[in-house]
């Protein structure tokens, strides 16, 4: 039987080269849980890991398995504990080298992450693209018909941003840089289920984004134009869990700071 998302444990066939293990961790913010991505190019052993997730020992022994810890590089596409918990876990079990956009989280390696990098491994090509908003050190990879976007694009529901001025800018210039690459590529996020082609998700990101400005835009010009983002997100957010209005907050915060940098 073929397997389907979620599928805690197992490693998951999605494309020629990418393989998906789903880590145990489900929660508000990690949706199903941190999709740990296996590239292996056809007639090769050693493979290329993307996100080796939590702090987990059960999920790091999987992937140890599931590479038969033949990883040529782990890559991490943004620095939340989600996503690095597990470095230092599978670089015991497999000695794997880290690189990371950021410096802290690079393991036999010393050079960090960069826009536009081509990174050949394993008889693999991945080409780097800086996407933040999300974090500052968000990155999504292309490779031969997958697009990689952590989760800067995610598999279901949409991406809190950071709570910074440039945020949501930046944003939006990281999802029209992948709007870019998304024809004829499936999309593989960090969190949520994959999808065949990347495009319709990317396109309904970019007009999700500027729905929740208009709304933001209208919040303002009923609760006066220095409402606080909390009282933005009461508004706007009212028909979403409370729970959630934190992280809420934080994209408000950014779109605020859009706005009214262009007022």
């Amino acid at each position: 039987m073929t397997l389907a998302h979620p599928a805690y444990g197992q490693l998951r066939q999605v494309t020629e080269i990418a393989s998906v293990l789903l880590a145990d961790n489900p929660g508000r913010m990690t949706l199903d849980g941190t999709n740990t991505w296996i590239l292996r190019a056809p007639g090769r052993s050693e493979c290329v890991v993307i996100d080796p997730g939590p702090k987990d020992k059960a999920h790091s022994e999987a992937i140890a398995r599931a590479t038969g810890g033949a990883i040529a590089l782990t890559l991490i596409t943004h620095h939340h504990h989600d996503h690095t918990g597990g470095i230092n876990r599978l670089v015991k079990l497999t000695g794997t080298a880290v690189r990371a956009m950021d410096p802290k989280y690079l393991s036999g390696s010393t050079e960090p992450l960069v826009d536009g990098e081509v990174i050949e491994e394993a008889g693999l090509r991945l080409r780097v693209i800086s996407t933040p908003g999300h974090t500052r050190d968000s990155i999504s990879l292309v490779t031969d018909g997958a697009l990689i976007t952590g989760d800067t694009v995610l598999g279901s529901g949409t991406t809190v941003l950071e709570s910074r001025d440039e945020a949501l800018g930046d944003y939006l210039r990281s999802l029209e840089r992948l709007t870019e690459e998304a024809s004829g590529r499936a999309l593989l996020p960090a969190h949520g289920p994959d999808h065949p082609r990347a495009e319709p998700v990317i396109d309904y990101y970019i007009r999700h984004r500027h729905e929740r400005l208009e709304q933001v835009r209208a919040a303002l010009r009923e609760l006066g134009a220095d409402a606080s983002a909390m009282r933005v997100v009461a508004k706007v957010y009212a028909d979403v869990d409370k729970r959630l209005w934190p992280a809420a907050r934080s994209s408000v915060r950014a779109q605020l700071a859009y706005l009214r940098s262009r007022a």
